[in-house]
């Protein structure tokens, strides 16, 4: 084994070819669908190479793909590493029912990197062409349109480590969205650090995953980092895993899978899925790292999980809490090994009204349990910092900033968004809030979603997690958020998707979540209630409180919060 010893992807690939691990694929039933070896890959991604440039693409062009859980992906993205050109991943759809969201999606996608060539599946080649209408610069079309083998071989000039190696849209706005430019000394430093640090990979690990490739947690993570260590990789769709949950736990557990990763979210959905047949069957004894980032963390959905899966072997000390974000490529911070989700019992009021995390002591009223994501990678450095840029110290909660050779080179063709969150000495704005103590860093929220009301200082996910306290509420069907009235006023607004006709029951709902919120956080707030499946997501499939704000903002007139004090009850 070699971990990530490499100075760049296609050389990682050159590597991993003389050994006989691979990627497999496997449907919502568990099934075996395809199996790609690593030096099947290697022979695929450079006939597919020769195919690209063959079509007159120039080094440094950029090939777009839709980044699906099949061999077509990789192959793509290889083929760009071994011919000097830079993919760009595509989202799939997260909601079948949205064929006219997912196409607009796309096009602004297009419109944002400009890539000579865009590919996707047979499924889904309709959306990609109907998105490309009237874009003459692109040519769209499958993986087999491009790989010819003409039985020329022409030298290929793999990417070098001061190139682009890939361009990753970030989750959010498809009108503006970020295109993320990784080097491949970023990358390369990256998956370095995660192998041997985070996750000190050994012969004989194997990762599975349902996390998409077009996220950089299921990019980097679980496409590339089991690559640069030789290991082998098994795949569910993250549609089919929206299915049946499960079948991640039946293969970790059949497959003795024994690095696996999700956010909360994935555990919740995976608990609440479970049925006492299905542990009986299932032995995660095998599992030495559950890691769990891309959200905020919430330790008591870990609790869950892992009493509710105890009885299959598996241990609450296999949790392992990581922060990071796609522009730092992926990884900034990750907890100890062996020791589990780590939390701090903190002062909710001392936070609000101080901006500081004290301990909770015996007599504490409100607490708050923070987790440890853990200490910053070799050769990357954390620092929290107040609205002037300034230097806070210990457990004093500001602005989270990241500075080390993983960080982005730039926001694609976009210099002013580039300035804003990343400055000259190379510190970069993650938009995160949290704090620092010797035993690591602590996130508390996200500071383009903080809201302010009266001088406190109240994050969105704890007014989420407490309207789902209400039986009617069900996980990810609240977003919370603030607003600036007429007056310049902020107000505190929860929009929650309601299940029910009946006017009663929808006011009542409505009380009781208003009621909660002012007796936990002392602010009144508005409740907005809506259609199930009305919350607009990010690509990724997290809920986008931006949007939610300008789709109430859309949708309600002043007027009408002023005629209806608290609720809106638009449902």
């Amino acid at each position: 084994m070699r971990p990530a010893d490499f100075d760049t992807l296609a050389e990682a690939l050159d590597y991993a070819a003389q050994g006989d691990h691979g990627f497999h694929f496997y449907d919502s039933r568990g099934r075996l669908t395809a199996t790609l070896p690593y030096r099947e890959l290697r022979t695929r991604a450079r006939v597919l190479a020769r195919g690209l440039l063959a079509a007159g693409l120039s080094r440094g062009d950029r090939v777009a793909a839709i980044a699906e859980s099949e061999p077509g992906f990789p192959e793509l993205f290889f083929a760009c590493q071994y011919a000097g050109l830079i993919p760009v991943a595509l989202p799939i759809s997260l909601n079948l029912g949205g064929h006219a969201a997912y196409v607009e999606q796309l096009r602004g996608l297009l419109l944002a990197g400009r890539p000579r060539v865009a590919l996707a599946s047979d499924d889904l080649l309709p959306f990609l062409r109907e998105a490309a209408e009237g874009l003459t610069w692109v040519s769209t079309g499958t993986v087999a349109d491009f790989s010819v083998d003409s039985g020329q071989k022409a030298a290929l000039r793999p990417t070098e480590p001061e190139e682009a190696a890939y361009i990753q849209f970030t989750s959010g706005s498809t009108r503006f969205p970020r295109g993320v430019v990784i080097s491949e000394a970023a990358a390369m430093s990256n998956l370095r650090r995660i192998v041997r640090d985070g996750l000190d990979v050994q012969p004989g690990d194997r990762s599975v995953s349902w996390l998409p490739f077009y996220h950089d947690m299921g990019l980097v993570g679980f496409m590339l980092g089991p690559l640069v260590t030789q290991i082998p990789a098994d795949y569910l769709r993250p549609q089919d895993f929206a299915r049946r949950p499960v079948q991640w736990l039946k293969l970790i557990s059949r497959n003795r899978g024994t690095i696996a990763f999700g956010p909360p979210i994935g555990y919740q959905i995976c608990e609440q899925r479970l049925r006492d047949g299905d542990i009986e069957q299932l032995d995660l004894s095998c599992w030495k790292i559950a890691g769990v980032g891309a959200e905020m963390i919430r330790l008591d959905t870990l609790r869950s999980f892992a009493e509710r899966v105890r009885p299959a072997g598996f241990d609450p000390k296999a949790f392992l809490p990581c922060y990071g974000l796609a522009e730092s490529t992926l990884a900034v911070a990750f907890s100890r090994l062996g020791a589990g989700a780590l939390a701090e019992r903190i002062d909710m009021d001392a936070m609000a009204t101080a901006s500081v995390a004290l301990p909770a002591g015996p007599d504490t009223e409100r607490v708050s349990e923070v987790v440890n994501c853990g200490r910053p990678l070799p050769g990357h450095d954390v620092v929290i910092r107040d609205d002037e840029g300034v230097e806070l110290g210990y457990r004093q909660i500001g602005r989270v900033t990241v500075r080390g050779p993983s960080v982005m080179s730039e926001y694609f063709e976009d210099a002013e968004l580039t300035r804003e969150v990343l400055n000259e000495d190379g510190w970069l704005e993650t938009g995160d809030l949290g704090y620092m103590t010797e035993e690591g860093l602590f996130i508390t929220g996200r500071y383009k979603d903080l809201i302010i009301v009266n001088g406190r200082n109240i994050w969105p996910q704890d007014l989420e997690a407490l309207a789902e306290e209400q039986p009617q509420v069900r996980t990810g069907d609240v977003s919370a958020f603030g607003v600036v009235d007429p007056e310049g006023l902020e107000k505190v607004v929860l929009v929650v998707q309601s299940r029910t006709s009946d006017s009663q029951e929808k006011q009542q709902l409505a009380f009781e979540i208003q009621g909660a919120v002012y007796a936990n956080f002392g602010v009144h707030c508005l409740v907005d209630l809506v259609p199930p499946h009305t919350l607009p997501k990010t690509s990724s499939g997290k809920l986008s409180r931006d949007a939610a704000r300008r789709g109430f903002l859309e949708r309600i007139s002043w007027e009408d919060l002023h005629a209806v004090p608290g609720s809106t009850g638009t449902a």
